[in-house]
């Protein structure tokens, strides 16, 4: 079977990796001879580091007569269907579907997030496109009942995000080896910038503070490349204590691990929690949008409050993670029971789309 993947591949952009990593991981765990083939903004480099055929995501042309040639497409997962970072965003995966379609292909909507959508343009080709596809996954409920309200008419059902599928257990990092740090004897620290007229950087460089204070090594973890290690090394210039900021260019194999041998992660990015969670390290999330609450949620995981919203503070945030250590192994074994179903059924999403192709 050949199956062709469409998502935001090729940017370096650490959760759609992630979520790449797992949708292959997982489609080739159902069926190990699988040819895959992803439409990539950097074709080179996702052949290279994925194992798989990669193609030019712009060549439209070449688009075309590969889908010709293949058993269905997948679209997804990620945060595909939004028009907040621009109006190009849905027309263009939604024409991949709509290039499969005419060409009578089956297309599988995997995990997505759907939304924001706003324009009554961009409501129009969502339900236009997904009405004709052969099944719908989303990741939380939000999802569905957005595209229930824009007028899809075809049934939905509702899994895990795919990153919850992965295998880390032989994910490794030399960094960590180099700086000597042992496992569980740091706090992971995952940042993004975000608008806000709430001091939060400050905030948590005051908790980071206090917990240093107590003895405990804070390792900031940028996820989103550059750009997270600039708003890390922001925080880390904010607090009085010392800290380590990882290097933005570790493999996202890196990255797991990093959360994965981490005793806590206090994070923001929604794939640093998801990351956690793969290996049961207990979280304490920072929110920036609905979603990192949704998740929280999911794996019974606390939230201290919002970028946006000045009801928290250092203390609070540092009081939540003194709570946490101190009862760390009721905490985890908590949290090991909500994710041990999440597991199972992420890499059964990859079944389900085998099983839209074959019929």
């Amino acid at each position: 079977m050949h199956v062709v993947l469409s998502g935001y591949y090729g940017f370096d952009n650490v959760g759609d990796d992630a979520i790449l990593l797992s949708i292959i991981q997982s489609l080739k765990k159902w069926q190990s001879d699988i040819e895959i083939t992803v439409l990539s903004n950097n074709p080179a480099a996702t052949e290279q580091t994925y194992g798989v055929k990669a193609v030019n995501r712009w060549k439209m042309k070449e688009i075309r007569q590969l889908l010709k040639t293949a058993d269905g497409l997948i679209s997804g997962g990620g945060s595909l269907m939004q028009d907040q970072t621009g109006m190009k965003t849905i027309p263009y995966y939604a024409g991949i579907i709509q290039i499969a379609k005419w060409l009578k292909k089956p297309v599988f909507v995997y995990a997505q997030g759907m939304g924001p959508i706003n324009h009554p343009l961009s409501k129009f080709i969502v339900r236009k496109v997904f009405n004709k596809v052969e099944q719908i996954t989303v990741r939380d409920k939000a999802s569905q009942a957005l595209l229930t309200e824009i007028g899809v008419r075809k049934e939905t059902t509702i899994v895990p995000d795919p990153v919850m599928g992965l295998n880390g257990s032989d994910f490794r990092c030399d960094w960590l080896e180099k700086v000597a740090l042992a496992p569980k004897s740091y706090i992971a620290v995952s940042v993004r910038d975000w608008p806000s007229t709430v001091a939060y950087k400050e905030k948590i460089a005051h908790s980071l503070d206090e917990l240093a204070r107590q003895g405990e090594q804070i390792v900031f973890l940028p996820m989103h490349g550059e750009h997270d290690f600039v708003t890390s090394q922001e925080v880390a210039g904010l607090m009085k204590e010392t800290s380590i900021t990882a290097p933005a260019e570790l493999s996202i194999e890196e990255k797991i691990a990093v959360i994965g041998q981490s005793q806590l992660l206090i994070g923001m990015r929604l794939h640093s929690l998801i990351f956690s969670a793969i290996y049961a390290t207990p979280f304490i999330a920072i929110s920036y949008d609905p979603k990192i609450d949704a998740f929280a949620d999911i794996v019974g995981q606390p939230v201290v409050g919002h970028v946006e919203v000045d009801n928290w503070n250092g203390v609070t945030l540092f009081e939540q993670a003194v709570s946490i250590l101190e009862s760390y192994t009721t905490v985890q074994e908590n949290m090991r029971q909500a994710v041990l179903p999440l597991q199972t059924e992420a890499t059964a999403t990859a079944k389900l789309a085998l099983e839209a192709f074959a019929k």
